[in-house]
């Protein structure tokens, strides 16, 4: 029996949200599997992942194989980082602890970039609504300014009607 870890889709038409599973590679999509090892949503930005990284290791140690999306997954989260350096570790390279200390220097620097990018998203996203904003006051001046310049050059015009009248009777009279 082959082990894959993928995705099981979930959700409405158009609204996808995901289970990560670990299933028998030959059971359907959205079919039987072994264990959720977590979920996927998509729709946030960013994309929303919330995985268990213990149960992922396991499986991915005993030869479960990830599919493309998973394995992007995965490695965003550092499941495959740790299995290196498990792999590491069992081959002698250095101990456990020093393994486990790179991961956790890896994961605030990771940490620290994802709420860095959130951050950029949130301002651009503001600023974009503020350029927006100001387009649409630009817009509605414009149409005002367009308005009391007619209205002026229609009184300007009325006024130029209303002498013209007076200078022909002072002429005839």
């Amino acid at each position: 029996m082959s082990v894959k870890i993928r995705l099981q889709r979930h959700g409405s038409k158009k609204r996808p949200f995901y289970f990560i599973v670990a299933a028998n590679s030959t059971a359907p999509r959205d079919g039987k599997f072994i264990e959720k090892i977590g979920t996927y949503n998509p729709l946030t930005v960013p994309a929303t992942v919330r995985l268990n990284r213990e149960r992922a290791l396991h499986w991915m140690q005993n030869g479960a194989q990830p599919t493309n999306t998973c394995r992007r997954i995965l490695s965003f989260k550092g499941v495959l980082y740790l299995k290196h350096l498990m792999r590491g570790v069992s081959l002698g390279l250095f101990d456990e602890k020093s393994a486990l200390e790179k991961f956790e220097s890896w994961n605030a620097q990771h940490e620290d970039l994802v709420v860095k990018r959130e951050e950029a998203h949130r301002k651009h996203k503001s600023e974009k609504r503020h350029a927006a904003m100001s387009e649409s006051v630009r817009k509605v001046e414009e149409k005002m300014a367009a308005k009391a310049a007619a209205q002026v050059a229609e009184a300007e015009q009325d006024g130029a009607e209303d002498e013209a009248p007076e200078a022909t009777e002072n002429q005839e009279g």
